[in-house]
């Protein structure tokens, strides 16, 4: 994948304003009970894909801009990807201590957040 300069300049844009928690409060959401309930875990692994994923975030964003790898555009799509759909499928009501909410603060992204 070789993406031009402005593709990685709308991807890292769209990943910030997604990825809404700061590094701070996505590694003290990684400590709780709450994060290790839920997500898909991968035959053979003891972790969630999304506690994976959160890693990799803390990571991408320690990362200068100019040495972002293919592989990191690539994660930062995924993570836009996973917001997108999963935002698309909210639940009714208050969501404040749903799995679903958890699921996304696993990826970054937490949608009762202003």
């Amino acid at each position: 994948m070789h993406l031009s300069p402005g593709d990685e300049a709308d991807i890292r844009t769209e990943f910030a304003r997604l990825a809404n928690l700061t590094q701070a409060e996505l590694r003290a959401w990684l400590k709780t009970p709450q994060s290790r309930k839920v997500g898909m875990v991968r035959k053979g692994e003891s972790e969630s894909v999304g506690r994976q994923s959160a890693r990799r975030i803390l990571a991408i964003r320690d990362t200068p801009v100019a040495d972002l790898t293919d592989a990191d555009y690539r994660h930062m799509k995924k993570v836009i990807g996973f917001h997108r759909r999963h935002l698309a499928q909210r639940p009714w009501g208050d969501v404040a201590d749903t799995r679903w909410r958890w699921s996304l603060m696993n990826w970054a992204h937490d949608p009762l957040k202003r």
